[in-house]
């Protein structure tokens, strides 16, 4: 019995149609922003038909987008750019981590929507210790790693909390987690109103932190503001694929991501097999709010970005575009790393957009709200694919036809009566 339900927890789908269908819905997306990007230049006079053309291209081209020619031609010139390349993946490092933790709630049955409270609670953690430790006496990478735990393991308390509600009271994930996010976005607020981390040097900046910078306190470069001069690019980066890495270890090669996965899989069968169900509950979602904070922590420990405090009536969108990566990713801790940077991309493509052509960033985000949508669609993709893959090789004329055996000659026979 425990071998056919460890068996039940292999994936379905096989690796290549879950990139086919990821790919899928992304060409969808394009193609429905290439339209959009047509049809505004039928209905407004001042675009045409060249401007929708070099907004398609600047779309695709994204980060290997040189600008203008300034002194020639005005056209479009592309290549490599050290500067988008870098903060492509510096914007890519929070997308990651959030999706990795809606991907490892999701494998344990999970959905955890409360990864942007769980953002905004990694990210007060760190701000506050990354100010508060003394850089004069303790030294700064020390500071650094501080702020990194603090955020982590608010994020692991504010994300247990719905796992305990699910766990020991059945409370569905989903309002437990809508809920903790506007708490944790007025406990924010409440946090740095007024306290000593609010910004009071530079003038009309009382609704910002203080920058970690100013403590010391900033991730290392590690030689990547050479690969990509005038960038924000640090270290980060490198850290959010090591994260992505343990976190596929975890879920695939040990037994406590065993156990998490087949509590997803049947938690009542898990349970029978003699795993502690509720335990695996709120330890994934204490993981998941973990990654989630450690995504706000490496992106403030940059060091020179800012903290807008009043949160209490938004919250941060890179804890919902996570559940876009997690999708295109089909919650592969490894494949979020590029649904992470496919993100970034577009994120990069909107701003180009809105500076070398006559549209504007609504157009943008049109278009990049419409490949997120379709992210949505993966898991129908493969179905779809899966469906044929049954069809053709449940069809009698794929069957193949075993060989005949070849006939027994004389010297055999005789060979084998002397044997």
């Amino acid at each position: 019995m425990l071998k056919r339900f460890a068996a039940s927890l292999k994936t379905s789908g096989s690796g290549p149609n879950k990139v086919l269908s990821s790919l899928v819905a992304i060409l969808l997306g394009c193609a429905f922003g290439g339209m959009l990007l047509v049809v505004i230049a039928l209905t407004v006079r001042e675009i045409n038909f060249a401007s929708a053309w070099d907004g398609i291209r600047v779309v695709l081209a994204g980060v290997f987008n040189l600008g203008r020619d300034v002194n020639g031609s005005g056209a479009l010139q592309f290549g490599f750019n050290g500067k988008l390349v870098g903060d492509m993946l510096f914007r890519a490092t929070p997308l990651i981590m959030t999706g990795l933790s809606i991907a490892v709630s999701y494998k344990t049955g999970l959905f955890n929507i409360g990864a942007p409270g769980q953002y905004l609670a990694g990210t007060a953690a760190a701000i506050a210790v990354g100010l508060s430790v003394n850089t004069e006496v303790v030294p700064s990478w020390i500071a650094w790693l501080l702020a990194l735990l603090a955020a982590m393991l608010a994020g692991a308390v504010w994300g247990a909390i719905p796992g305990i509600f699910k766990a020991y009271l059945n409370v569905n994930e989903v309002i437990t987690s809508i809920m903790t996010n506007w708490i944790a976005a007025n406990m924010v607020a409440s946090v740095f109103d007024g306290s000593k981390f609010v910004n009071k040097i530079d003038y009309g900046k009382t609704g910002f932190t203080l920058k970690l910078a100013t403590n010391g306190v900033a991730t290392a470069k590690l030689g990547l503001d050479k690969l990509f001069p005038g960038s924000s690019v640090n270290a980060g980066i490198l850290l959010t694929v090591l994260f992505a890495v343990v976190c596929w270890l975890l879920m695939s090669k040990s037994r406590v991501g065993f156990e998490l996965r087949a509590c997803g899989s049947n938690k009542n069968a898990a349970k029978l097999a003699g795993m502690n169900e509720k335990r695996n509950i709120v330890l994934a979602m204490a993981i998941s709010g973990a990654l989630a904070a450690a995504g706000s922590a490496l992106y403030y420990l940059q060091g020179d970005i800012e903290f807008y405090w009043h949160t209490s009536m938004s919250l941060p969108a890179a804890g919902f575009n996570g559940i876009a990566v997690a999708l295109l990713a089909s919650c592969h801790p490894i494949g979020c790393i590029f649904g992470g940077l496919f993100m970034a991309y577009l994120s990069i493509s909107g701003s180009q957009l809105s500076v070398l052509t006559p549209f504007n960033e609504y157009n943008a985000s049109i278009i990049i709200a419409a490949i997120v949508y379709l992210s949505a669609f993966t898991r129908f993709f493969q179905d779809l694919f899966r469906q044929r893959e049954q069809k053709v090789s449940a069809d009698p004329k794929t069957e193949t036809v075993p060989a005949k055996p070849l006939p027994v000659t004389g010297e055999d026979k005789t060979e084998v009566k002397e044997e």
